[in-house]
């Protein structure tokens, strides 16, 4: 079972079936008044249903075999550990900052300009969740 997108859609179905049995933990609540759990299991339905998506698929689409790099895996892992130790000890917008220009070098091609506009829309998606919504993150 060498199928790249039939490991994918199993994979996202595992996790998600991990944090949609484990929001039962919580109180669930309505939707108009929405418990802690209500949330998790609704984004885990959410995902649960593509993966199920991508598995149908797979059986449709040509198969692939499934590769790691484990270079790429190592620079995702290091701009997540980055961007919390960088808005931990220093502010957010440094982790940001520091996550996006890290984690593209993973990619296929590295344009600073895009990488630019990209760190642009999330300190002002950041911005706007603590202006906005009042949530306390150490932007500055």
């Amino acid at each position: 079972m060498n199928d790249r997108h039939l490991l994918k859609g199993l994979f996202l179905i595992a996790v998600s079936l991990a944090f949609g049995l484990g929001s039962f933990k919580y109180q669930m609540g309505h939707f108009e008044r929405a418990g802690p759990g209500l949330f998790p299991l609704l984004v885990s339905s959410v995902l649960f249903l593509i993966g199920a998506a991508i598995v149908v698929r797979s059986y449709f689409d040509e198969k692939e075999p499934m590769y790691f790099n484990l270079k790429n895996i190592a620079l995702i892992l290091g701009s997540l550990v980055g961007f919390a130790l960088a808005s931990l000890y220093i502010n957010m917008i440094v982790g940001i900052l520091l996550l996006v220009f890290l984690s593209t070098v993973a990619g296929t091609s590295y344009s600073v300009w895009r990488n630019v506009k990209i760190a642009a829309v999330l300190i002002a998606i950041a911005f706007a969740f603590k202006d906005g919504l009042g949530l306390q993150l150490p932007l500055y």
